[in-house]
């Protein structure tokens, strides 16, 4: 958590702003790594 967050897991429990924000980033992340792999999954049906 920390190292890809650069915050704690007691912070992320206990500070509710902090934690949206990370679940944001996250959300953002896995959206992007959908289109990746809808990407290349297209790519190789060719």
């Amino acid at each position: 958590m920390h190292q890809s967050h650069g915050v704690g897991y007691a912070e992320y429990a206990r500070k509710p702003d902090k934690r949206m924000a990370i679940e944001r980033s996250r959300e953002e992340d896995y959206r992007k790594s959908q289109l990746i792999y809808a990407d290349i999954e297209r790519k190789m049906q060719r």
